[in-house]
């Protein structure tokens, strides 16, 4: 499974820094996942993009129409969040070393895509793939630094 963080996938639905790569290492991947709660970050992101005027009311609407069509084709799959999820999330995060900065919700991303099985994640946050070996999983940038 190709587990991508939730700023990754708006990378795919809305133009910005680093949407090329991003879609070129996606194309002939047949399938991808995320969280649950990444749903909610990508529609947040989006709207974010609408209010600080990188995209208008068309533009939004057909970023959420294509986010439909890859769930309804079943390209992207939401991963259920149990509460046994966010037990090992906080026990990973409880664990990490003092100097190891980890927000909340990344650490629902790794914890996620450990216990689903994923070997990678994909990401552009510096701090979620520096904590990714602490979940077992190998912390993947395709976007090239500037």
């Amino acid at each position: 499974m190709n587990y991508f963080d939730s700023p990754y996938l708006v990378r795919l639905y809305i133009r910005q820094l680093g949407s090329d790569a991003v879609v070129a290492h996606l194309t002939g991947m047949s399938h991808f996942v995320c969280c649950l709660h990444g749903r909610l970050e990508v529609v947040s992101a989006l709207k974010r993009q609408q209010r600080e005027g990188g995209t208008d009311s068309r533009g939004l609407r057909a970023a959420l129409a294509e986010l439909a069509r890859d769930e309804t084709a079943r390209q992207l799959t939401w991963m259920p969040i149990e509460p046994a999820l966010i037990k090992f999330a906080c026990e990973k995060m409880a664990a990490l070393p003092a100097a190891t900065f980890l927000r909340a919700a990344d650490a629902l991303h790794l914890a996620c895509a450990a216990e689903h099985g994923c070997k990678e994640i994909y990401s552009h946050d510096r701090h979620l793939l520096a904590a990714a070996p602490h979940f077992g999983l190998r912390g993947i940038d395709v976007i090239p630094s500037p």
